[in-house]
């Protein structure tokens, strides 16, 4: 029985994620998936933000340089994730 719940919540918590990001997507101006699984914002004035697999903003370094799924290259401008985790926390008050 305990085993069933843990996969019936882990589950949850995957679904929860897969939509967590409709405040922010609305908001960026380009939203690119990244090899890796995270999500790049990109924001008015080209400013980004990343969320993480799990659906967490994630601080990125300024110059750093990430794969996009197509394989192209992406370099980090600025710093957005106290405007990202404020837009995911949004979606996950409306759920």
């Amino acid at each position: 029985m305990l085993k069933k719940t843990l996969v019936v919540v882990a589950m949850s918590a995957v679904a929860v994620t897969a939509f967590a990001s409709d405040f922010a997507r609305r908001e960026a101006k380009q939203v690119v998936e990244l090899k890796d699984g995270s999500t790049v914002y990109v924001f008015d004035g080209g400013k980004m933000a990343m969320e993480s697999k799990y659906g967490r903003a994630v601080r990125m370094d300024p110059g750093m340089v990430m794969e996009t799924k197509d394989g192209q290259k992406l370099t980090m401008v600025g710093d957005e994730v106290a405007r990202l985790d404020s837009l995911l926390w949004q979606d996950s008050r409306s759920n």
